[in-house]
């Protein structure tokens, strides 16, 4: 069954009776490249990049330190992230640039005597903080694969941040949502309050220490972040409120060039995020496992669609907490999970008219082999196409401003497994594979993925939101491939996530008529969990492009503020 923008937005009208809204509003198109992202100031920064000549890399990368300044939540100096590249020559890489535990970290450093984790101490202290990886990150893929230089790249960044952006309600709202997590710390209650009072919709918003933080590392390049006056700054910060960060553990960071993660769906190649991200793997082991049905026959949102995709979940999400995590410290045996065989074995006690129940289903057999996130989307009209996820974890990481940088810190640590078996602040659980080590990266779910057909990109998404950003790729993925959505509606559409542990399905309202939902039931589906809808803040923010017949497309999701821009042909 095709579904088509009228036949989503009618089912969706319907779902929400007596709101007058745009559901699925229009995508952009540009001739010479669009950029996708959560914030229209980094968008329109990435933008103006292609439009000066350069490729969706150096976009890509422009638009990761104007969200720095823009996005606070989630865009960042003091984060990490991930990013997938796909070059027009054919080229495909990956740049991992997540934090790292500091060389002080130990296994049980988050457990009290009794080995009982404490409360708060690894998203709420100063040592919930990762060694930042997005400096060294955004400038180690600039230098390889881009065209301009740092300072052509990072001086819109620096201007947002000197001259101020002017407060839209967006911001100014989560400001005052956050007061009370800023209250503990003074830096960043003078950034995130006007002088004590709330900062209000049209003010101009200024970040002096943020665009001296940018200018030194426009100066010095990694050197400016990592050694001299900031390193000063940010490790002053951890001495000072017992953090672990040292001189040296930002000295020594390094991002890491790793292959993709690769599938295949239906004759569409998936190019995806390999570990310490599980984003990569589970999404194509899910893929592996619905391949084996006929989705675009029992159609979008039916009740068999839904029931396949959630037991698909179920054993990918059970595989996660045994055997993802950094493959620099453990042998995790991606082939495996992302083979074909694989998926047949994983999925065969797939039952289609009745559900499985989450205690059930362990970690499959493999034999050893030798919540604040947000994302971006660029594509240029060489073919260059860039998938980039970046984070501090929680909504603006541990809430702290490391005095003097005006750089938030990450609360990332909390992605660690603290005690085996015991949940994170997503409610994923881990093991062996996911233990704090000294220098070890931790586990993520971003899962930035670019989808070719005939060798050509076709499809660059991915999103926030913790441990849903897995099954909120796969939907937008799934829309285009097995229900023929355009990317509007691909994005538009509405949501549900399963991740085997808690037992339940997590949907947004629009996601299910009430028939649908009775038959789930009577297949044994029982907890159920409604987010508000995406007129406030559904599940994800799948910031997206897509190369269409029309021209290169892209889509800013509506569940959130944000901006696609596109680039037109010179001349028009």
């Amino acid at each position: 069954m095709k579904v088509t923008a009228n036949i989503v937005v009618l089912f969706l009208m319907l779902t929400l009776a007596g709101r007058s809204v745009a559901i699925a509003p229009a995508a952009v198109i540009g001739e010479e490249g669009v950029v996708a992202s959560r914030s229209s100031w980094a968008s329109e920064v990435g933008a103006e990049i292609l439009r000066n000549g350069g490729n969706a890399v150096d976009a890509a990368v422009a638009v990761g330190f104007a969200l720095a300044v823009t996005y606070p939540s989630a865009g960042n100096l003091g984060g990490g992230g991930f990013m997938v590249i796909h070059l027009a020559d054919g080229t495909q890489i990956t740049n991992d640039h997540r934090e790292k535990a500091p060389l002080a970290a130990t296994r049980d450093m988050y457990l009290d005597e009794q080995g009982e984790v404490i409360e708060g101490l690894s998203t709420r202290s100063h040592m919930a903080v990762g060694v930042p990886g997005t400096v060294a990150g955004l400038i180690d893929v600039l230098e390889r694969f881009g065209t301009k230089s740092l300072a052509e790249v990072i001086s819109p960044a620096i201007r947002l941040a000197e001259r101020g952006i002017l407060l839209d309600r967006d911001l100014a709202g989560q400001f005052e949502r956050r007061q009370k997590d800023f209250a503990p710390y003074a830096a960043s209650r003078e950034v995130f309050s006007n002088r004590g009072e709330l900062w209000q919709v049209g003010d101009r918003w200024r970040q002096k220490d943020l665009a001296t933080t940018l200018k030194r590392i426009r100066r010095y390049g990694k050197a400016g972040f990592y050694e001299g006056r900031t390193a000063d700054l940010i490790v002053a910060e951890m001495q000072a409120n017992d953090g672990l960060i040292t001189r040296e553990d930002l000295s020594s960071y390094e991002s890491v060039w790793r292959e993709p993660v690769r599938g295949t769906y239906r004759g569409y190649d998936i190019v995806s995020m390999p570990p310490p991200s599980s984003g990569g793997v589970l999404l194509i082991q899910i893929l592996n496992m619905l391949e084996t049905l006929d989705l675009n026959a029992s159609g979008f949102a039916s009740a068999a669609t839904v029931h396949a995709m959630i037991e698909a979940e179920r054993r990918a999400y059970a595989d996660r907490a045994e055997y993802l995590g950094d493959p620099d410290f453990f042998p995790v045996p991606v082939a495996t999970l992302i083979s074909k065989e694989y998926a047949l074995r994983r999925y065969q006690d797939f039952d289609p008219g009745n559900a499985g129940v989450s205690s059930d289903i362990k970690p499959g057999q493999i034999q050893p082999e030798s919540m604040e996130t947000t994302h971006a989307s660029v594509m240029d009209s060489a073919g260059n196409t860039v998938a980039y996820t970046t984070t501090l974890n929680l909504s603006y990481g541990a809430k702290m401003i490391a005095a003097g940088t005006g750089v938030l810190l990450n609360n990332e640590m909390d992605d660690f497994s603290a005690r085996e078996n015991t949940p994170n602040f997503y409610g994923l659980q881990g093991r062996r594979a996911n233990a704090i080590e000294p220098g070890k990266r931790m586990l993520s779910s971003m899962t930035p993925t670019i989808v070719l057909k005939d060798g050509e990109p076709l499809l660059a998404t991915g999103s926030p939101g913790g441990s849903t950003i897995i099954t909120t790729t796969l939907q937008v993925i799934l829309n285009v491939v097995d229900h023929g959505m355009d990317l509007s509606d691909a994005v538009s559409s509405p949501r549900f996530h399963h991740q085997w542990q808690p037992d339940r399905i997590v949907h947004e309202p629009a996601m299910l008529s009430l028939d649908t939902l009775n038959r789930l039931k009577e297949m044994g589906h029982e907890q159920w969990f409604a987010v508000p809808n995406f007129l406030g803040r559904g599940i994800g923010d799948a910031n997206s492009v897509m190369r269409t017949k029309d021209g290169i497309v892209g889509m800013a999701d509506p569940r959130n503020a944000g901006a696609a821009v596109g680039v037109s042909a010179r001349g028009k």
